[in-house]
């Protein structure tokens, strides 16, 4: 008779996920009810139970806002350590800048002195020739 595989794949997951994973918990909601809130005499039961679950929710909800702020906070302070950092590279990239202008002036500089070698060691070299070519013979 044939046998099916089905059955030892199916034990093999089981397996791995038995091994890999955690069993899930779920928390159970506070069931105390926020300082900024008490019943009113006359309330039903069915009305306080459910101006609870409501207002729970409510607070939930808010505790969710104020992590959202902290989070805010936290954000905007790697921002700030980002902007210090920011500042201190354009202050390097000022440096390097100023750098190459330094270094463009002396090539010019430089440059310009090799020119003007060239130009009187031209005016030299006519200067001669037209001495050699006047000269007695």
């Amino acid at each position: 008779m044939a046998q099916t595989t089905r059955e030892p794949v199916f034990t093999d997951i089981h397996r791995k996920i038995d091994v890999g994973f955690a069993p899930l918990t779920v928390a159970a909601p506070s069931l105390a009810m926020p300082d900024y809130v008490t019943h009113r005499d006359g309330a039903t039961e069915i009305g306080k139970l459910s101006a609870e679950a409501v207002v729970r929710e409510f607070e939930a909800t808010a505790e969710e806002i104020e992590a959202m702020g902290a989070e805010l906070i936290e954000h905007v302070k790697r921002c700030e350590a980002r902007t210090l950092d920011t500042f201190a590279v354009s202050q390097e990239l000022k440096d390097v800048a100023a750098h190459y202008r330094e270094e463009a002036r002396r090539i010019f500089l430089q440059i310009e002195n090799c020119s003007r070698l060239t130009a009187e060691a031209s005016k030299t070299c006519a200067e001669l020739m037209e001495k050699l070519a006047t000269a007695p013979r």
